[in-house]
């Protein structure tokens, strides 16, 4: 039997906000945690990769279960179908781009 329910994360990871979308969340056997099972990236071969979703995909590839500390997470939302995967900066809500970028770049006189 394949689980059909689709949850949007939004938690708190090292100052940032993470999105990530999973087929299984609940209650942790450790208090104060929320379980995370099954997670959920984008398939396919497409040219166009996501470096974030991929960066993502690198970070949690060998996760089976995610233990959230209840406090970092923000939100848990049920969903029809699954969104981007991004990780935001806290404050300013922008995504957040998972390689450097050059100071000269950011400069714009």
């Amino acid at each position: 039997m394949t689980n059909k329910n689709l949850f949007k994360l939004t938690f708190l990871n090292h100052g940032k906000v993470y999105e990530l979308y999973s087929r299984s969340v609940s209650s942790s056997n450790l208090w104060g945690f929320l379980e995370v099972r099954e997670l959920v990236f984008e398939e396919g071969d497409g040219l166009v990769i996501d470096p974030t979703e991929e960066k993502l995909r690198d970070e949690f590839d060998l996760t089976q279960v995610l233990h959230l500390p209840i406090q970092s997470v923000l939100k848990v939302e049920e969903v029809k179908k699954r969104g981007q995967a991004v990780i935001r900066d806290r404050k300013s809500g922008e995504k957040v781009t998972p390689f450097p970028i050059s100071p000269d770049s950011r400069k714009k006189s």
